[in-house]
C-alpha cells in the first residue's frame, strides 16, 4: 500500500496502482498536508497581497488583480478556457496515469488544492471514471495545460469519461453515481491544470513497454544467432569488462545465457568463418546503448512522478514562489534520446532479419526451399523495413523546438507532450519489427534440425509454433506476422 503525498512512488508502484486503485490511499499525514496548504491559500485570498493565480489573472493577464468574490468564477473559466485539446483520445490507462500522478503530486501540500478536490479525484479512479482527454493540444510548457484542463472538466460536471469501453458524458455519470459537480476554490484550477503529468504519463508507460522489448530483442537476437549459426565469442565477459558499460555487459550476459549449451553455436567452433556481421557481433553495444538511454530515462521520470510542478508553489501564507516546475524540458530531452534508442532496437532487428533472407551458411534463399514459384518471406521485410524508417522520421527530437505563446510570457516551451507521444508510437512499431524477425529465426531454426538450441531459444521457438507453423508454400504471412506481435504485446515470451 502507497501513500499519496507522502512515499516515494516507482514505475513498479504506478503499475501496481494502475491495476488495482485502491493500492494507494491518502493517510492522516497527507491529508494533514493538504488542509494546510489549502488553508495558506484562504489565508492570502483574505490579505492585501498580491499572488499570481489566486487572485491574478493568468498568463499575460498575470497583471489583472481579482477581487475575493470572483476568484471561483475565475477557476472555472481557468479550466474550460483551457480545454482546447483535438486529435483521438489517449488510451484510458494514459488518463489513469495522468490521475494518479495528478493526485500523488497534490496531496504534497504545495498546492493549495482541497482535499475534497483531491478525494474526488481518488474517488474517479476507484469507480473507473476515466475522463476523456485528447491527445494534442500541449506544448509541455506551463505543463500540460490542455491534456490536464481535459482530466479535470469532469470535476466540474463537464467534458466526457470513459466508462468501460464507451464515452459517454460526464454528467450522466455522476448522475449514476450520486456525485455533484465540485465549485472550485482559490488557485484549485490552476493547480489542477499547471504539471507535467501528461508527459509523464507517456514516460511512464512507455519505460514499462520499453523494458520488456530491450529484454526481448535480446532473446529475439539469440534466435536469429542460433538460425545463422553464428559465434558467441562477441559476447565473452573478458570483453566487455575492459570496456564496462552498464547496458552492454548487461546484454552480454543475457546473450550468454540465453546461447548457453546450444547445439548450433557449438557447430560453428571449427568453421572457417572469422566474424559475423554487426549486427549479430555488436548486439551488446547496440542493445546495450538502448538500455542505458532506457535507465537514463527511467531514473528522470521516477524523479519528476515524486516532484511538484505546478505553479505558483505554496510555502506558507507568507510566501509563494511563482516559478518554472511546470517546464517540460527535464523530460522532453530524455523522451527524445529514448525514442531514438529505441528505434535503434528496430533498426539492428530489421539488419538481422535481412541476413537470415540472404540464403547463408546452410540457409535457403528467402527462407524457402521452393523459392520462385513461392516468395517465401521476401515481402515481410519490407513491413519491417518500413517501420524501421517510419521510426527514423520520428526520431526528430520535438524538445528541437520552441514556438513562444501566451502573448510571449511562455516564450520557450519543450514540445515534450510530442516528445512523449512519438516515444509511444516508436514503441508500437518496435512490436511488429521484432515480430518479424521472431517469425524469420523461428524459420530458420527449422534448417539447422536435429541440433538442439538453448532451452531459451527452444522454449521461444514452441511459443511461436503454438500460433504459426513452418512455411513450406506461400500462405497468409502477414497473418502469422500479426500472430507473433499479439504474444509480444501479451508478453507471452519468457525473456528474463
Amino acid at each position: 500500500m502507497k501513500i499519496y503525498g507522502v512515499d516515494t512512488f516507482t514505475i513498479t508502484d504506478i503499475m501496481a496502482i494502475l491495476k488495482d486503485p485502491k493500492e494507494a490511499k491518502l493517510n492522516k499525514e497527507a491529508k494533514q498536508k493538504i488542509l494546510k496548504s489549502q488553508s495558506n491559500v484562504q489565508k492570502i485570498v483574505a490579505s492585501d497581497k498580491t499572488v499570481y493565480g489566486i487572485n491574478t489573472g493568468f498568463g499575460p493577464l498575470c497583471d489583472v488583480k481579482i477581487s475575493e468574490e470572483e476568484t471561483a468564477q475565475l477557476q472555472y473559466n481557468l479550466i474550460i478556457s483551457h480545454s482546447v485539446g483535438v486529435g483521438k483520445p489517449i488510451a484510458k490507462d494514459y488518463s489513469r496515469v495522468m490521475m494518479i500522478a495528478k493526485i500523488h503530486a497534490l496531496s504534497k501540500g504545495f498546492s493549495g488544492v482541497s482535499l475534497e478536490v483531491i478525494e474526488r479525484l481518488i474517488e474517479m479512479l476507484e469507480k473507473d471514471i476515466i475522463p476523456v482527454v485528447p491527445e494534442q493540444g500541449s506544448v509541455g510548457a506551463s505543463g500540460d495545460l490542455a491534456p490536464l484542463a481535459h482530466l479535470v472538466l469532469p470535476l466540474l460536471g463537464l467534458g466526457k469519461v470513459w466508462q468501460q469501453d464507451e464515452i459517454v458524458e460526464t454528467g450522466k455519470v455522476l448522475k449514476k453515481y450520486g456525485l455533484k459537480p465540485l465549485q472550485l476554490g482559490p488557485k484549485e484550477g490552476l493547480g489542477l491544470i499547471n504539471g507535467t503529468q501528461f508527459i509523464l504519463a507517456h514516460a511512464i508507460l512507455g519505460l514499462n513497454k520499453f523494458e520488456y522489448l530491450l529484454n526481448l530483442a535480446d532473446l529475439t537476437a539469440a534466435v536469429s544467432l542460433e538460425a545463422y549459426r553464428g559465434s558467441s565469442s562477441p559476447f565473452k565477459k573478458e570483453l566487455h569488462d575492459i570496456r564496462p558499460f552498464d547496458g552492454s555487459r548487461k546484454v552480454a550476459t543475457r546473450m550468454r545465457k540465453f546461447l548457453k549449451d546450444s547445439d548450433n553455436l557449438k557447430s560453428h567452433e571449427f568453421c572457417d568463418r572469422v566474424q559475423d556481421p554487426y549486427s549479430m557481433r555488436c548486439v551488446p553495444q547496440v542493445h546495450g546503448a538502448s538500455r542505458n538511454a532506457y535507465e537514463h530515462l527511467k531514473n528522470l521520470a521516477e524523479t519528476e512522478l515524486n516532484s511538484v510542478t505546478d505553479n505558483p508553489i505554496i510555502l506558507s501564507a507568507e510566501e509563494s514562489i511563482s516559478g518554472g516546475n511546470f517546464h517540460g524540458q527535464l523530460l522532453a530531452l530524455p523522451l527524445d534520446y529514448a525514442t531514438l534508442a529505441v528505434a535503434e532496437l528496430g533498426n539492428i532487428s530489421d539488419r538481422r532479419s535481412y541476413l537470415l533472407l540472404e540464403g547463408k551458411y546452410g540457409l535457403p534463399r528467402l527462407l524457402t526451399e521452393s523459392s520462385g514459384l513461392n516468395s517465401g518471406f521476401m515481402i515481410p521485410q519490407y513491413t519491417s523495413a518500413a517501420l524501421v524508417t517510419e521510426n527514423k522520421t520520428l526520431c526528430f527530437p520535438a524538445s528541437a523546438d520552441s514556438i513562444p505563446t501566451s502573448l510571449g510570457q511562455e516564450d520557450h516551451v519543450s514540445m515534450g507532450s510530442i516528445s512523449g507521444r512519438k516515444f509511444n508510437q516508436v514503441l508500437g512499431n518496435l512490436e511488429n519489427i521484432l515480430a518479424v524477425e521472431l517469425m524469420f529465426g523461428a524459420q530458420g531454426l527449422e534448417f539447422r534440425r536435429p541440433a538442439k538450441c538453448s532451452k531459451y531459444v527452444e522454449t521461444a521457438y514452441a511459443l511461436i509454433r503454438t500460433k504459426v507453423a513452418k512455411l513450406e508454400e506461400d500462405r497468409l504471412i502477414g497473418e502469422d506476422m500479426l500472430a507473433i506481435a499479439d504474444l509480444i504485446r501479451e508478453r507471452k515470451f519468457e525473456v528474463e
